[in-house]
């Protein structure tokens, strides 16, 4: 690739003097300079200065309102040291390992919540459906004497319906997202209530599945630290492969010293946090569970054609349809997730407290849940965002939650203070998309 040309040197039509430089090239019956050729990647520029061009390029992505996960990794780092320096038990293993099992459900349901609103769109009804889906598992196993495992299947597939019937009132009828799913969240808790019966709460197996997904550890130390292996040398190796192919396709890669600094900045996180499992119980279950999804749903929006066409009709429907996407059928199957993903966290949550009853799917989940989604850096305009973004939300949904227990302080504080940084989280993203269309990078 060549690189040597400056851009300054470049004719074009849209400078002053580029006709004159046209029409002097064809006089002297050369050609003129191609300003399509002479365009330089700023990635190259970046990486040929090594460390002060990437620091040049932080800042400069900072100037242009493209912050990334930056502001909610900050709040994490402060939200830790206030809460630490009131109480010295919030850092403790215990509490840190309770706490990201507490923030699995949260989290799962978010993750579908990050789909919905790259569509630029809302669902208000994933703390209904999560709850019906915990009625329909309790009632078929309990009640019915369902294998377990089916009983589970079928309240996923519940979910997932529910998500699909609200995609298809939206994208093929043309009733508006939010009143479609502030529908579905009357009519599905109405329908929990109905399932649940006069009694209004089933208690689950002890020893079950269901059970499990919150109360289970892996004792033994070596599969914390296996898996903390496993995602290092999982991210080293794609990170390898993608450069392999970067430059077999004679594109800008990243060089083998940033791959390896990005590597260990990602061990020493994931390698605390398998210490910090192994000091109390060990790895939970509900940790291994979400953060399979977490990946698994980062592939599908990165790496798949799908995830591409949920972020063009998230910007623009119309473009989208237009570069023939099936844009009614991608609106229908990204309600069907997040109703599946809401299933899946309302099964956690029945886990918590191993019953289904008429509070399930209720109370603060759904602010929650949309919460944890826009605070961790999901766009509420459509567009952007990634699913770490439900990991990193619901870390400090949790984190407030956590701390404010520890103080004693009431719910209604507690309330109080997840709305001050939700506010906080959707001013930045605003401030964020005007700095970077004045920048021209929106």
């Amino acid at each position: 690739m060549n690189v040597s040309k400056a851009p300054s040197e470049a004719g074009g039509s849209g400078r002053p003097g580029s006709g004159a430089a046209e029409k002097g090239a064809a006089e002297n019956g050369t050609a003129a300079p191609d300003a399509s050729v002479a365009t330089v990647d700023p990635r190259l520029l970046v990486r040929q200065k090594g460390f002060a061009g990437y620091l040049e390029d932080l800042l400069r992505r900072l100037r242009t309102g493209e912050l990334g996960s930056v502001p909610v990794i900050v709040g994490l780092l402060v939200i830790g040291a206030v809460f630490q320096l009131q109480d010295s038990a919030f850092l403790s293993s215990n509490n840190l390992s309770d706490l990201f099992v507490q923030s699995a459900g949260t989290g799962l349901i978010a993750v579908g919540i990050v789909f919905v609103l790259i569509l630029g769109e809302i669902d208000l009804s994933v703390g209904s459906v999560s709850g019906m889906s915990a009625a329909v598992l309790a009632v078929l196993n309990i009640n019915h004497g369902m294998n377990e495992v089916l009983a589970v299947l079928l309240a996923l597939l519940t979910g997932m319906a529910a998500g699909a019937i609200h995609g298809f009132f939206f994208a093929r009828i043309g009733v508006p997202a939010f009143v479609v799913t502030l529908a579905g969240l009357l009519g599905w808790n109405g329908l929990m209530l109905q399932i649940l019966g006069p009694s209004g709460t089933i208690n689950l197996d002890d020893d079950g599945l269901v059970a499990h997904l919150t109360n289970y550890y892996f004792a033994d130390k070596a599969a914390a630290m296996g898996l903390a292996t496993v995602c290092v040398l999982a991210f080293l190796g794609f990170s390898l492969l993608d450069q392999r192919r970067r430059k077999a396709a004679d594109v800008p890669s990243r060089p083998l010293s940033e791959i390896l600094l990005r590597t260990v900045v990602l061990a020493v996180p994931a390698y605390v946090a398998a210490a910090v499992f192994n000091s109390y119980k060990g790895l939970p279950l509900a940790v291994v569970i979400f953060l399979g999804v977490v990946v698994i749903g980062d592939f599908v929006l990165r790496r798949t054609s799908y995830g591409r066409q949920v972020f063009a009709v998230g910007g623009s429907s119309e473009a989208a349809g237009r570069a023939g996407i099936n844009v009614p059928m991608v609106r229908i199957t990204v309600y069907a997730i997040a109703g599946t993903m809401a299933a899946v966290g309302g099964l956690f949550f029945a886990s918590q407290i191993n019953a289904a009853n008429q509070s399930s799917g209720a109370g603060s989940l759904l602010m929650n849940c949309i919460a944890a989604a826009v605070i961790g850096g999901t766009s509420l305009f459509g567009g952007r965002g990634k699913t770490w973004s439900a990991l990193l939300g619901a870390l400090v949904i949790q984190s407030i939650n956590s701390g404010m227990a520890l103080l004693g302080t009431g719910s209604a504080l507690r309330d109080m203070i997840t709305g001050a940084v939700l506010l906080a989280a959707v001013v930045i993203d605003s401030v964020s998309r005007r700095t970077q269309k004045t920048a021209g990078r929106a």
